[in-house]
């Protein structure tokens, strides 16, 4: 495979997705998981054209969903002559085997598609490198049905074994593929650490937060920079630092890769040293799109993933992003006088602004809404930081 291979075609392609609800999954949250799958195939290039959901205990070991319900979406795929089929979950080697011959289409699941729209965002050398490594790491057990021959990566002469398959060969090419890139990305990881090391006395603050909730497009606002922001997941993969200056402060602003549910652990390893940002940071700006239905469990994600990568108790201002596009539902009576709109004093009475009021914000980046009170506590904490880092330093007095 050559770096930046994309496993979905450039033009739209039309899919059906598939997903379960399991004993440990509710019909409305398979629903919502399924909305966020479609988002995904969106973003990748491919247009939604229906789902199908299964209740189940536990995925099929054999085909994910049952036999009935694979029967009658081969029949719809035929109908409606449909070549695209997506997974809600990662699929076994076997699995993606077994349905794809029952199917007769390509199919891809959760991680590929993950995978795919990484590897099209790509935009710098360490991007390319950490995305093609974990392409590689995936790609490596599932060879029994990739049919179509590799691309060679050194001669021919002397490379195949008396009887060796051509499976055995592909897979010895890949393996030292992922030698080579590991081995390219740990000079990348030096490179990096060099360029963090010489970044002085500065405080560091980092943006975390699910995909798409207005990481960039605050970084732009804050740093007055141009990084590239779009209404798609995974709009920026590769880590941004701008320096910012408030009141005569300054403090080097990181933009990070956005998170996701079930994020492919292929990603996560690659993309370790990405994520030495957030790790290395002093302050952690964590990020939620208010307007989401789901933004409470795109905070639990966030922080479980916060915690895989031993970062979770730092200290972090909550910005509850887009208010301006925020319509509750249900609210109690006490957090809301208005059934139209919330102003800032009633938002300020609701539960988010109960987890640590002196740490929560409510604004809105792209009306620039609030965005002062945003910058008076960006600034308390970095000269609370700073001045217990460096108590002797007369910066601050």
């Amino acid at each position: 495979m050559s770096e930046g291979h994309v496993l979905v075609d450039a033009t739209e392609e039309r899919c059906v997705l598939v997903g379960l609800i399991t004993s440990g999954t509710s019909e409305e949250q398979a629903h919502e998981y399924l909305d966020e799958l479609e988002f995904l195939a969106e973003t990748a290039g491919a247009m939604t054209v229906r789902k199908f959901l299964q209740r189940l205990q536990i995925p099929n070991p054999r085909t994910y969903v049952g036999t009935g319900k694979l029967e009658e979406i081969r029949d719809y795929l035929k109908q409606e002559e449909i070549e695209l089929v997506i997974f809600d979950d990662e699929l076994s080697p076997s699995q993606l085997r077994n349905i794809e011959r029952d199917l007769e289409c390509k199919v891809l699941d959760r991680n590929i598609l993950i995978l795919d729209i990484f590897a099209s965002r790509a935009r710098t050398s360490h991007a390319k490198t950490q995305v093609e490594l974990a392409q590689m790491q995936y790609m490596l057990p599932r060879l029994k049905r990739l049919w179509t021959h590799l691309e060679r990566q050194k001669g021919g002469i002397g490379l195949r074994g008396p009887g060796e398959s051509q499976i055995e060969t592909d897979r010895r090419i890949i393996q030292t593929r992922i030698a080579l890139l590991k081995e390219k990305l740990k000079e990348i990881d030096k490179q990096m650490a060099i360029q963090r090391g010489n970044r002085g006395q500065l405080v560091r603050v980092a943006l975390v937060g699910y995909t798409n909730v207005g990481k960039s497009t605050l970084m732009n606002l804050l740093s007055k920079s141009d990084v590239f922001a779009e209404d798609k997941l995974f709009a920026t993969l590769d880590t941004t630092v701008r320096k910012v200056v408030i009141d005569n402060l300054p403090f080097l602003l990181t933009d990070t890769v956005g998170f996701i549910r079930k994020l492919p652990h292929q990603l996560v390893e690659s993309f370790k040293s990405t994520l030495d940002e957030v790790r290395e940071a002093d302050l952690l700006m964590h990020i939620v799109d208010i307007s989401h239905p789901n933004f409470e469990d795109q905070i639990q994600i966030v922080n479980e993933t916060l915690a895989e990568i031993d970062n979770k108790d730092k200290p972090m201002i909550m910005v509850f992003n887009k208010i301006d596009a925020y319509h509750p539902e249900e609210l109690e009576a006490e957090d809301v006088d208005s059934e139209v709109a919330m102003t800032l004093d009633e938002l300020k009475r609701t539960w988010m602004n109960k987890l640590d009021a002196a740490h929560c914000v409510f604004i809105s980046a792209e009306d620039k809404t609030n965005v002062e009170e945003l910058r008076e506590k960006m600034y308390d904490e970095v000269k609370r930081i700073f001045a217990i880092r460096y108590p002797y330093n007369n910066y601050l007095y």
